[in-house]
């Protein structure tokens, strides 16, 4: 078994990204001794994902403090800290989306840079550059995948991730509340595609005039939610979860064999 700890957060807009990470560096140290191998933040918590007008001056390196922080955090806890994803400047002064995967010696194991920027009522697309690579790699879920938020939505990355061998999927977000129901439905229904676990944590609280829609949740290989946090709160839920699960499902119901190659599909008449 590997214990998960969802640690879903609100980044309200009177709270400084400063003190936003010491508030929560506390809030992950307070769990330490509890156990916990992996734990996982939302999507573009520190600077808060609609805070548009000042992405310019929040953008950090990936030595800057958001990242920092988590690599602190990960030695100290001696756990591996998803850092969700902060507002990356790289090396050529462009913006990403970018999250983090941390090991428990603090060294960075992945970064992935949001593929699939949002457009729709959001200034996402026009300010940030979207990601151009994958990647998956062995953590104590197995082997795991990073997607951020809408990428739920494009089952052509899911199957690409699929066919990279991914076991498992981290999903930072920041899903308002009224598409809610959407993002039950696409982690589940990633989950049962790719017969996979999906750890999707998701922020809450208000940003602007904007509610998220909080409800972290893991998703077994089998669509079965074995956790979910509140719609409206900060928590931090810990779950236990079983690696073996995936070859016990994709034993008893092989449905990933029975899937035509990608290419296929075009050629057929």
């Amino acid at each position: 078994m590997t214990r998960v700890a969802l640690v879903q957060i609100a980044s309200p807009s009177d709270e400084s990204r400063d003190d936003r990470i010491n508030r929560v560096e506390q809030l992950l140290m307070s769990h330490a001794g509890q156990g916990g191998e992996l734990f996982v933040l939302p999507e573009l918590w520190s600077a808060g994902d609609l805070a548009f007008k000042h992405y310019e001056e929040l953008a950090e390196a990936l030595d800057g403090l958001t990242v920092t922080m988590c690599r602190r955090a990960a030695r100290e806890l001696g756990a591996w800290v998803h850092a969700g994803s902060f507002i990356e400047r790289d090396e050529h002064g462009k913006m990403h989306n970018t999250a983090v995967l941390i090991n428990p010696q603090g060294e960075i194991a992945q970064t992935y840079r949001k593929i699939h920027v949002f457009g729709y009522q959001s200034l996402e697309a026009q300010l940030l550059t979207p990601g151009t690579t994958l990647s998956v790699i062995d953590t104590p879920l197995g082997k795991t995948a990073s997607t951020t938020c809408y990428d739920l939505r494009f089952p052509g990355l899911w199957l690409e991730l699929g066919s990279r061998g991914a076991e498992a999927a981290i999903v930072p977000a920041a899903w308002p509340a009224p598409r809610r129901d959407h993002f039950r439905l696409f982690t589940e229904t990633r989950a049962v595609e790719h017969q996979i676990w999906v750890v999707a944590v998701n922020a809450c609280g208000t940003q602007g005039r904007t509610e998220l829609g909080g409800a972290s949740r893991v998703v077994d290989p089998w669509g079965n939610v074995v956790v979910e946090c509140s719609e409206t709160l900060e928590e931090v839920a810990i779950v236990d979860i079983d690696p073996a699960r995936v070859a016990e499902v994709r034993s008893e119901f092989p449905v990933i064999g029975d899937r035509l190659p990608p290419e296929a599909y075009p050629a057929l008449g």
